[in-house]
């Protein structure tokens, strides 16, 4: 049997319309997946929406340190500064990923952790009053 030149014409037709079928099926499941990606975008936290005072409690969980203290911070923007005892810096991003820095004298601690509504919860480790120390966080918005 011998295929015509126009039957191989109809035949590629035929695969690129299905291939173009194809994409458009993939192109309307994407637009109806889409409002999910919106509602993760709208979940990020507009600039300012963990601005306040925390109240923040370190516990320790390993080294020497056996005292669990609370410190206020206060967010305001992006910036994590003190709100009195000690030296705070660092940041929060808009999805409330947050890391911060305190220093007391020659004691000092590293956190990191997350920012969620009026609350949020982290690890830190430090050198504390000269012992390696480390442990978690949980804070409260005032």
């Amino acid at each position: 049997m011998t295929i015509a030149a126009g039957q191989t014409a109809l035949f590629v037709d035929f695969r690129i319309s299905r291939a173009i079928r194809s994409l458009l099926a993939a192109a309307a499941l994407a637009a109806v997946a889409a409002p999910d990606s919106v509602d993760a975008a709208a979940r990020v936290a507009r600039p300012g929406a963990f601005d306040g005072t925390w109240n923040v409690t370190f516990a320790p969980r390993a080294g020497n340190c056996h005292a669990t203290n609370t410190v206020p911070f206060q967010v305001s923007g992006m910036r994590v500064s003190s709100a009195g005892g000690g030296k705070v810096t660092g940041g929060v991003s808009r999805s409330g990923s947050v890391t911060v820095r305190i220093t007391v004298g020659a004691s000092w601690a590293d956190g990191r952790g997350r920012l969620a509504g009026n609350s949020g919860a982290g690890r830190w480790s430090g050198f504390i009053t000269g012992d390696r120390c480390s442990g978690v966080w949980q804070a409260i918005r005032s």
